[in-house]
């Protein structure tokens, strides 16, 4: 059999700065298109707009964790591992270099996968998706009804599109092609932008910036597919009929399973108040909240920007032992995180609604006093989740079961404070927080440190 070497994961300083443009594009293309979001749609259409967000957010959970176990273990098989496990890494060096068999079983349990998934996701969206958008819209909504149905329509379409060919990003990821992954997000963001822009203008209210979406998810795919499948990749895996890809998918499964209860915990902490919050709080408070998370996040992504960047690298030293430089880099991730914390939310807090202002927008973000809790708040949910990547690298989850239990206690407390209390936006804001504060704020960093010791 042909040897194929295995390869030596290196992030440069070019990886960094495409990282820094494509992750300011991808998070921050909301932000960007917000002077003209916010003169061209209502404040009622502004809070839809959140609402497609946060639905977004929760139909990535169908993902259960498989996108960043595959991501993983793409890594290892590139890294020249000869087998994968349930948990650990395998200390079997193929003999190859890069065992292509292990890599063609495991893309065929991706398309496998992913297509179900795909499937699961169309058929949420259209059932209890309409149907809860349909509530608020008929209860809370005034305006014209024709671009939201319009709307809906294609963010259904996106959706399951999206979640069909997220593999493509695990195998980018995987192979250490940071670089050429972050260019084709950010050309696929300069074409949103653009799309979007053009569309507003032309008065096609929301539709425009679901419209601009498709197109930019169909541009990135096409590419990033062009990106890793090269003719002389597809000539190795061609060789391979993949029969064994559910061998592939019964290892990656326990791990993924787990993920996948973390990731629906952290949408009950962190994205439930939306959903929730949507029945108790005008939408034009709504907007107000969704602008000021928006903004929020953007900083929490620049800040993880540098974490990211390494991801593929992070793994690459796991399978070589590496602790103290796996230490090095977690120490820079999170100073990293501090440092954009303090810089970029002392800006927000301070110019963000004088800037809104002067571009006479229909919605302004949140108090300053609130900004701060979420700024707070925030970090310390960044910070825990950058320990826990870290803790993944390792292929172990050690806080799936903390994750479900703190999302389940934060429905709780959000119905109770919004319900009962009636805190209006102010329970949407301190309910998520207090919950992570209690446990998972601080353990994930702390049992990292720990690791890292030994």
């Amino acid at each position: 059999m042909e040897k194929n070497t295995a390869i030596n994961i290196n992030i440069g300083k070019d990886d960094l700065i495409w990282s820094y443009l494509s992750t300011f594009l991808q998070i921050g293309s909301g932000i960007l298109l917000f002077p003209l979001i916010l003169r061209m749609l209502s404040s009622e259409t502004v809070g839809i707009w959140a609402i497609f967000t946060t639905i977004f957010t929760f139909i990535s959970i169908l993902d259960f964790g498989f996108s960043p176990s595959f991501t993983r273990n793409i890594t290892y098989i590139f890294s020249g591992v000869d087998a994968l496990k349930k948990t650990g890494i395998s200390n079997e060096k193929s003999p190859f270099g890069i065992n292509m068999e292990l890599l063609a079983n495991t893309i065929k349990a991706m398309k496998w996968l992913y297509a179900r998934i795909g499937l699961a996701a169309f058929f949420l969206l259209s059932t209890a998706g309409t149907y809860y958008l349909h509530t608020i819209v008929k209860t809370r909504f005034s305006g014209d009804e024709k671009f939201i149905i319009i709307s809906w329509i294609l963010f259904c379409i996106i959706s399951t599109y999206n979640i069909y060919t997220l593999y493509y990003d695990s195998l980018l990821m995987g192979r250490g092609l940071v670089k050429k992954n972050k260019k084709i997000i950010v050309f696929s963001q300069i074409l949103y932008l653009g799309v979007a822009v053009l569309l507003l203008l032309s008065g096609f209210d929301l539709v425009s910036i679901v419209l601009a979406q498709f197109i930019s998810i169909l541009a990135k795919r096409i590419l990033s597919y062009r990106t890793f499948f090269t003719p002389s990749l597809k000539s190795n895996l061609a060789r391979f009929d993949a029969k064994d890809y559910f061998d592939v998918i019964k290892v990656i499964l326990p791990n993924s399973v787990k993920l996948g209860l973390t990731s629906l915990g952290a949408f009950l902490a962190l994205q439930a108040s939306m959903i929730i919050g949507s029945f108790y709080v005008p939408l034009e408070s709504l907007a107000s909240y969704g602008i000021t998370i928006q903004a929020v996040n953007l900083i929490g992504a620049i800040g993880s920007v540098y974490y990211f960047s390494f991801v593929p690298k992070i793994g690459n030293l796991r399978v070589d032992n590496e602790k103290s430089e796996i230490k090095k880099l977690y120490k820079r991730s999170a100073m990293i995180l501090l440092l954009s914390f303090i810089f970029c939310g002392t800006l927000l807090i301070f110019l963000g609604n004088p800037i809104l202002l002067f571009l006479k927008s229909q919605t302004m973000l949140l108090n300053k006093k609130m900004i701060l809790s979420i700024l707070i708040i925030t970090f310390l949910e960044k910070n825990h989740a950058i320990a826990g990547g870290f803790l993944l690298s390792n292929n172990e989850v050690p806080f799936f079961k903390a994750s479900i239990i703190s999302g389940a206690i934060t429905v709780i407390a959000l119905f109770f404070s919004l319900e009962i209390m009636d805190l209006g936006v102010w329970a949407m804001i301190i309910a998520p927080g207090i919950i992570q504060l209690a446990y998972q704020n601080w353990k994930w960093p702390l049992v990292l440190l720990n690791d890292l010791r030994t």
